[in-house]
Order: C-alpha cells, then structure tokens, then sequence
C-alpha cells in the first residue's frame, strides 16, 4: 500500500506552498478512503511517493485513470490567499492503495 502525491510543476510555487498543497491532497484522499486501506497502509509505514505533473490537462488524465480504477483521491484548489489564483488546481493525491494499482496509473512520472 502506498500514496501518491502529485503537484504541478508548471505552476513555479514555492518550496512552502508545495509542502502545504501535498499536506492538504494527502490529508483528504486519506479521509476518503476505507478504513481497512487506512488500517493496511499505516501498518506498512504509510508510503507517499510525491510526483510531478507538467500541467493541468495531465494531471487531469491522470485522475481520470485513477477513477477508473476507482482508486479514492482528493484534487486540491488552492484559496488564493498568498500565491495564486483562487480556485487554481495544485496537486491531487491518489490512494493509499495497492502499489501495483497505483503504479498502473503514475508509474511514468518523475519523482518531485
């Protein structure tokens, strides 16, 4: 079992506002997900892998794979408080789910 976390490159954010965005992804597809998934991947060590997307359009056909597979997520839009636009799509989080699951859907990207 693990957790993917994926942030957009292309958005330039800062080292703090990337932090906070994969803590807000992570959080929310946790709450989403099963207890049983919860239970299986917290007694694995609760594995996040951070992974970049080059923009919008492939995080988005990233999700879309990932709801096919009905792996539970979380999109996060930011606030717009400090950095961005309100409403801007920062990152998602995929999972925790099976690895094998996961990688199907972001195995080809690159770690952060």
């Amino acid at each position: 079992m693990k957790q993917v976390i994926l942030i957009r490159a292309d958005l330039k954010m800062s080292k703090g506002k990337i932090a906070s965005q994969a803590c807000h992804a992570c959080l929310g597809a946790v709450e989403k997900s099963s207890s049983s998934d919860i239970r299986k991947w917290k007694t694995g060590g609760q594995k996040k892998v951070v992974l970049k997307v080059n923009g919008l359009s492939e995080l988005d056909a990233i999700i879309k794979k990932a709801r096919k597979e009905e792996i539970k997520l979380c999109i996060i839009a930011d606030a717009g408080l400090t950095e961005l636009e309100p409403g801007t799509v920062t990152a998602a989080a995929l999972g925790p789910a099976s690895e094998k699951k996961l990688d199907q859907v972001t195995g080809h990207l690159k770690l952060l």
